[in-house]
């Protein structure tokens, strides 16, 4: 289920850049600047970077571990939550047809994450109280 759903995000961050690159490949600098991404622009052009909303690079801090099971599907669950609320403030920003179906999509995954996640923290926290049952 894990590598199900982390190859899943791999190909979500594909569509996105996919979506982003089909957005700016045909933009003038200006428009860029003008639609604000010239700091993207004069650092990578119209090449797809990963960056949060106010220029910080994607860093693999962002990704958390602990060596609990549980901890760790409650960071799931929670980093599931936040995607799905950024695909709709997304959505909220465009009134394009095309990007809101896209971001619509990619919202729905999230939340059939967030729902897997939950079960398989249900099925480890049944697995300890087993165990801890047999002692």
């Amino acid at each position: 289920m894990l590598t199900d759903i982390g190859t899943e995000e791999l190909a979500h961050w594909e569509i996105i850049a996919t979506l982003i690159f089909k957005i700016v490949d045909r933009a003038t600098p200006e428009e860029l600047i003008d639609a604000g991404m010239g700091p993207n622009y004069i650092q990578h052009g119209r090449d797809v970077y990963p960056n949060d909303a106010a220029g910080v690079p994607w860093t693999a801090a962002y990704i958390q571990a602990i060596e609990d099971p549980i901890t760790n599907l409650h960071e799931d669950l929670a980093a599931e939550q936040k995607a799905r609320t950024t695909y709709e403030h997304l959505i909220n920003s465009t009134k394009d047809r095309g990007v809101i179906d896209t971001l619509s999509f990619l919202r729905e995954r999230e939340v059939v994450h967030f729902q897997r996640f939950g079960e398989t923290l249900r099925m480890v926290q049944e697995h300890i109280d087993n165990i801890k049952h047999k002692r």
